[in-house]
């Protein structure tokens, strides 16, 4: 692989929604052979009544969905600690970094809330606004 595109809800529902740049950024994403993902939690954020659920299907089928493991859940607990977050505010956020700092580098994450993702996975991560 040759790293890895991460969406948080807002990048995954402008993604339901056929947002263009979100959709290029998707597309040239693959075409490049680069893994794109969300995690279990951020598919759960990003459902909406606005969305069709045919479109949402087939857009989970397109890309990865990472589980939220033990092992995850450990390293998201951790990335809360230690920078002294809690709550569910943060809960999501945590195993979206968590699952940047284990994904195949280099990894972008594309994302409404720059500031607690840049905090949560450090200058390792690229952290896009959308």
């Amino acid at each position: 692989m040759a790293g890895t595109l991460l969406l948080d809800s807002e990048g995954l529902s402008k993604l339901y929604l056929n947002d263009r740049l979100i959709v290029a950024y998707v597309a040239a994403a693959m075409q490049e052979g680069v893994r794109v993902a969300t995690t279990v939690m951020t598919v759960l954020e990003a459902d909406s009544e606005r969305v069709n659920q045919a479109r949402c299907a087939w857009v989970l089928s397109r890309i990865d969905v990472v589980e939220v493991t033990v092992p995850l859940m450990k390293s998201s607990a951790g990335l809360l600690r230690t920078h002294g977050l809690r709550g569910r505010k943060y809960a999501s956020d945590a195993v979206l970094a968590a699952a940047a700092l284990a994904a195949s580098k280099p990894v972008t994450v594309l994302t409404s809330d720059p500031e607690d993702l840049t905090l949560l996975c450090g200058p390792g991560v690229e952290i896009v606004k959308v």
